[in-house]
């Protein structure tokens, strides 16, 4: 009984090894990739805002390395700081650079308001001991990128920041708010041209008040019916490569001029 138990034990271990051997793996289910949801996408560009803008509202972590990497000024180089939001801090993406050779430094951020350029005004500017700022901002604020403002809070705001440079003899230039349209991409609704004509006009006399420069970049970019002019901008807020080179010369012309005062 013993040598037939174990003969059958052998003919069943043998048929399942030949069973295992012969018999192929059932074909698995390959996932098929789904084409990307639009909305889907959108929300989860704006969670990873809101995530960002709750652990670093001013997103003083931008320029913290680079900060920290940046050596102080040599000796009689006049260091410039571009404070900003996306038109400085699209500068020196496209085509058109970003003052090549000269001893220009860009803090710009995409997106930002006075109130959050305030915040960073400090390690972004005062901390890289330029001898000038020019400030570009306005727009954002106008559109509510961070809640509503008037355009009181805007003045106050570039105000404390001039004040900022001022006492620490930091040169100051304070840039028009660019002009918007609706040719190419609808913008005046959140930007009202009306406010940013207003806007521009409390600046230039802040700044002449106050001894500071002030660089009209609107003068250059609006066509005769207020727009933007569509040759000069990609979506009828941000400049082109050809913007730029309308912008450079006037950036160069108002720095120079701040520097002889």
């Amino acid at each position: 009984m013993q040598i037939l138990g174990r003969y059958l034990v052998f003919c069943s271990l043998a048929t399942c090894t030949c069973l295992a051997q012969t018999s192929s793996p059932a074909p698995q289910p390959q996932a098929q990739s789904q084409p990307a949801d639009p909305e889907l996408e959108r929300l989860v560009s704006q969670l990873q805002r809101a995530h960002q803008a709750l652990n670093d509202w001013p997103n003083l972590g931008r320029y913290r390395d680079a900060n920290a990497q940046t050596p102080p000024p040599a000796p009689g180089e006049n260091r410039v700081v571009f404070m900003g939001d996306s038109i400085t801090d699209g500068w020196g993406k496209g085509q058109a650079q970003f003052f090549p050779g000269k001893p220009y430094i860009n803090r710009g951020i995409s997106g930002q308001t006075t109130p959050q350029m305030l915040v960073r005004f400090r390690p972004d500017v005062i901390a890289l001991k330029p001898k000038l700022v020019v400030t570009l901002a306005g727009t954002n604020d106008i559109a509510g990128n961070t809640g509503t403002e008037t355009l009181q809070n805007i003045e106050d705001n570039l105000a404390s920041m001039s004040e900022l440079a001022k006492a620490n003899g930091i040169r100051v230039v304070i840039a028009s708010v660019m002009p918007v349209c609706d040719s190419l991409k609808p913008q005046t609704a959140r930007r009202p041209p009306q406010q940013i004509v207003a806007l521009n006009e409390w600046i230039k006399g802040y700044t002449s008040r106050n001894g500071f420069g002030y660089l009209d970049y609107y003068s250059a970019m609006v066509d005769s019916s207020g727009m933007f002019k569509k040759e000069l901008t990609h979506d009828c807020l941000h400049p082109n490569d050809a913007g730029y080179a309308v912008m450079q010369p006037l950036a160069e012309q108002a720095i120079a001029d701040a520097f002889k005062k």
